[in-house]
């Protein structure tokens, strides 16, 4: 790892984001018709690499539904609005019209009211009675309040998800999620995130899940980076868990843990340069939140935004681009790269001459030095 020295004493390590890096066309190309970009996730056969993020803004039992019938896998939010109130609607209505200057306020206030157990087993068996592959996400911090409830209620998929997720949680005043006990004795594939770095990715997928979030997550709702003077280029983080993902295999005899990019991953390109720095799949947020269907109509926001001592994120406006069907598979009629999502990724596989997700994996990749340069 390249580090700069950015004064005396004190060091940086360089990371690339997204937008430093592009993919390189290569001496073979094919047909875009011959390109597969299907995702074995566990047990679970994908047509398309993309789950979507665990956000109210994102997704609802209807839209886990409609991300199901389109290929991939909506995540709900168990700890949203649709796990505390019987009829969220009116408070969606509210988040939607608050003023841009009380909306964190709004949002703080809105939810304050406690999840419901019996609204989780309700919304996963919503989702499970419509045939759906049956995802579900808490944090850290309410996994252990909740487990049992969503592990009853029979998900496909478990995610614990958080702004970072460690397997060494120091803590004075509670005793901290066991997440190696936990991982092993549940009966469901386990998702776990994010992680920012190689160490902590390793960490991770040494408790035995079956994959690992790569990231922060939050993208354009995050305020990580102005609050707390957190954050991670994207482009190194998927890199970095992907090297720990093939430590791990040499470790374990073969062990496949899943790397999924998770944060800044707004338009088409990102994803395609995700799934080069080695991620399997990429879990949307802003991408999604942009279909018609999606809860927050045009607006966007995660759990950060609504923390009672310190928001960490906010309430955006993303705009609308069609519905979940076009952002997906279009077709795009502009070149912002905010629909036809998996033909941009097929498209450059042609373009690069791979055929599957894991080749593609391999392509060569260019970095923009321009702001480096001295």
């Amino acid at each position: 790892m390249v580090e700069v020295e950015i004064g005396r004493g004190k060091r940086a390590r360089v990371g690339y984001s997204f937008d430093d890096i592009s993919v390189v066309p290569s001496r073979r190309t094919r047909d875009a018709a011959d390109v597969t970009v299907s995702w074995q996730l566990d047990a679970s056969l994908l047509d398309i690499p993309v789950i979507g993020a665990p956000m109210d803004s994102v997704t609802s039992p209807a839209t886990a539904i409609e991300m199901d019938r389109l290929g991939g896998v909506g995540v709900l939010d168990l700890e949203g609005l649709w796990t505390r109130y019987e009829d969220p609607t009116p408070y969606f209505d509210q988040i939607v019209n608050a003023d841009p200057a009380h909306a964190t306020a709004v949002l703080q206030q809105i939810y304050k009211e406690p999840i419901k157990s019996e609204l989780i087993t309700q919304r996963l068996n919503e989702i499970r009675a419509s045939g759906a592959v049956v995802a579900g996400a808490l944090s850290p911090q309410r996994t252990q309040e909740h487990w049992r409830t969503v592990v009853d209620a029979g998900v496909d998929l478990f995610i614990i998800r958080g702004t970072t997720v460690s397997a060494e949680h120091v803590s004075s005043n509670r005793e901290p999620l066991n997440l190696k006990r936990f991982i092993w004795e549940l009966d469901v594939p386990v998702i776990v995130g994010g992680a920012a770095s190689y160490t902590a990715a390793l960490h991770l997928m040494r408790t035995g899940a079956a994959g690992v979030l790569a990231g922060f997550g939050g993208g354009a709702t995050t305020a990580n980076m102005r609050t707390a003077g957190v954050a991670v280029p994207m482009a190194t983080t998927v890199a970095e868990v992907a090297a720990a993902r093939r430590e791990y295999m040499d470790e374990t005899g073969g062990r496949y843990v899943h790397v999924i990019a998770d944060g800044q991953i707004s338009h088409s390109g990102d994803l395609v340069k995700a799934i080069a720095c080695g991620a399997d799949g990429v879990m949307l947020g802003t991408a999604l939140a942009r279909a018609t269907e999606a809860p927050g109509r045009g607006y966007h926001w995660g759990a950060e935004a609504y923390n009672t001592k310190l928001p960490r994120g906010e309430r955006v406006h993303v705009g609308t681009a069609g519905s979940l069907d076009k952002i997906l598979y279009g077709p795009a009629t502009d070149a912002n790269g905010t629909t036809n999502l998996i033909g941009a990724l097929k498209h450059s596989m042609a373009m690069t001459g791979y055929s599957d997700v894991k080749e593609f994996q391999r392509v060569e990749i260019s970095a923009w030095m321009s702001d480096l340069k001295k």
